[in-house]
């Protein structure tokens, strides 16, 4: 019936997406959700270009970055998925992802994430640690993070700042951009606070 994959993808989303009386809130996650699953690239895909040309506007698109699983995420690439696309991308963000491997526990800050990116995104979903109690610190350092992208964003002057510093790369308040070493201190502080206070608690 449909030429291609995309066409298909992009005509039954389309559909279920107008069936639902086009919710403010519809996510599309592509069969090319990540760099390294495109064929040779972002911008040369053509299973991208098609799902860009066909999924009606108020749809939005999941994407991870470079990987399944990526370190970084820098404008650049994010310049590139939006132009395919033709949309501002949702990141799926699964630094803290332990699903593929229960061995392991992501207990450091959010980090990677060039700084003026949320002005490039339209939503970002975490996916944390599969044990709850792990997720304290990758949540409450993304939501420092979430704040000083807030106040980038009230200050464009600074917002386009990312290619001063290395991604990731620690700077201190004074200048009120985010730093993953202030934003770990920061969560552990209260992180403690929250253990102590359970500790406290009756049946503890």
């Amino acid at each position: 019936v449909f030429p291609s994959l995309a066409q298909a993808q992009a005509s039954v989303a389309n559909e279920v997406y107008q069936e639902l009386g086009q919710p403010c809130v519809f996510l599309f996650c592509p069969t090319e959700y990540c760099s390294s699953l495109c064929s040779p690239s972002p911008s040369q895909s053509c299973y991208l270009q098609t799902i860009g040309q066909e999924l009606l506007p108020g749809i939005g698109v999941i994407w991870t970055g470079p990987k399944v699983v990526s370190q970084e995420l820098s404008a650049a690439l994010l310049e590139e998925v939006e132009a395919v696309l033709r949309r501002r991308p949702v990141i799926w963000d699964n630094l803290y992802a332990n699903d593929y491997d229960c061995r392991r526990v992501f207990l450091g800050p959010y980090m990677g994430r060039a700084p003026g990116l949320m002005s490039r995104l339209q939503g970002l979903l975490l996916n944390p640690n599969c044990e709850l109690q792990a997720n304290f610190i990758p949540i409450h350092t993304l939501g420092t993070w979430f704040r000083s992208e807030l106040g980038s964003c009230a200050h464009p002057d600074q917002a386009g700042m990312e290619g001063v510093a290395a991604l990731g790369d620690s700077q201190g308040a004074q200048d009120g951009s985010y730093s993953p070493q202030e934003a770990l201190e920061l969560a552990l502080r209260d992180w403690v606070a929250e253990i102590n206070q359970q500790a406290l608690e009756p049946g503890r």
